[in-house]
């Protein structure tokens, strides 16, 4: 079995969960060299995890090191810059969420990619139940979609803004659809597949920030389906919750941060219950969503010279979406797929020419 050398970039909280399933791939994979800025944080994550050699930037790290895959736990706006210099050394790149603070940035980063590549972390599309649905709508045992819910309905008080690069267009990319919605937004998408247009609201309630804290859309599909979107981090009660309404059965996911089997549950339509039983009944199972399963499929990618999941169109799929919500929130207009593009402000920002409350 081969062993994948690894090398963390950014050693904040996220970088610990990622460190602690690359530990569970043992002897798969390996850490073998981590960077921060942060000296003291960056020596307390090394002693933790065993990491062999650290460095003060990114740029040190590949000056010295030759790894298989860089794992980049930065704050976003550090992501397409840091991915740029990764791919200009032939390095693959494995980028927390969101990928880029735009399109613009993505679209950067997309042409840069050649032998090696780059692979965004949307580690929800990558439990058993999240594959078993999507095989079930390929196959259409459930029958034509028509109805969905995507609400992450998130609390985070004042104090969760005093560190500097939350809450900020120009480091974050944006507030809660952006940086919290964009996982449940991507999974409905890679089940439901390409949206077609949408109309959303944004507004800033109550929480000390430039960006939004809530914002609501729906989403029309190409194949008719219609989703409403909720974004927000005024929900005391927190819930990540996704419905799919099909013309056989009903869908639905409940969760926080990670799911697995028994979070699903599935509800057929009069008449269809053996049906709808046996199509569930099939595919993968015991797997549960995490940052572990969607490493383990990249390596598997790796390994076999293919792309890593998930990759840039699947990643940019969602952004676009993303863009398309805050576009329609701050203009007042409904958005197709497709309409943002080099011409418009929302192409290199977010924010376009800048929220309503700016």
């Amino acid at each position: 079995m081969r062993t994948f050398d690894i090398a963390i970039v950014g050693t904040g909280g996220i970088a610990g969960i990622h460190a602690a399933d690359i530990a569970r791939l043992a002897p798969r994979a390996r850490i073998v060299a981590a960077a921060d800025v942060d000296s003291e944080r960056l020596a307390e994550f090394a002693g933790k995890w065993a990491v062999p050699r650290q460095y003060p930037d990114l740029a040190a790290l590949l000056d010295h090191e030759q790894p298989d895959l860089v794992d980049l736990c930065t704050p976003p706006g550090l992501h397409a810059a840091q991915a740029l210099a990764c791919l200009g050394r032939g390095v693959t790149v494995l980028c927390e969420k969101p990928p880029a603070l735009s399109l613009a940035e993505l679209d950067t980063v997309a042409a840069a990619e050649g032998a090696a590549r780059f692979a965004t972390v949307s580690q929800h599309r990558f439990g058993s139940g999240a594959e078993r649905l999507r095989r079930i709508v390929a196959a259409g045992a459930f029958g034509q979609p028509m109805v969905a819910v995507c609400h992450t309905l998130w609390y985070r008080p004042d104090e969760y803004f005093a560190v500097p690069w939350r809450g900020r267009w120009e480091i974050e990319g944006g507030g809660p659809t952006m940086g919290h919605g964009i996982h449940q937004i991507d999974l409905m998408l890679s089940i439901l597949g390409p949206w077609r247009e949408v109309v959303a609201v944004a507004a800033r309630q109550a929480r000390p920030t430039a960006t939004e804290d809530l914002s609501t859309a729906m989403v029309t599909f190409d194949n008719g389906a219609v989703a409403t979107v909720v974004n927000s981090l005024l929900s005391p009660r927190e819930t990540s919750y996704l419905r799919f309404d099909f013309a056989l059965a009903t869908v639905e996911l409940a969760h926080l941060y990670g799911y697995g089997d028994a979070d699903w549950t599935v509800t057929p339509a009069p008449g269809h219950e053996d049906a709808v039983a046996a199509a569930w009944a099939q595919g993968p199972a015991a797997r549960r969503s995490g940052h572990g399963a969607q490493l383990a499929a990249v390596l598997d990618a790796v390994e076999a010279g293919d792309a890593p999941p998930v990759t840039v169109p699947d990643a940019r799929a969602t952004l676009e979406l993303i863009a398309a919500i805050y576009a329609s929130a701050f203009t007042g207009q409904r958005i197709a797929r497709g309409e943002i593009g080099p011409v418009s402000p929302f192409y290199a920002r977010m924010d376009g020419k800048g929220a309503p409350w700016s």
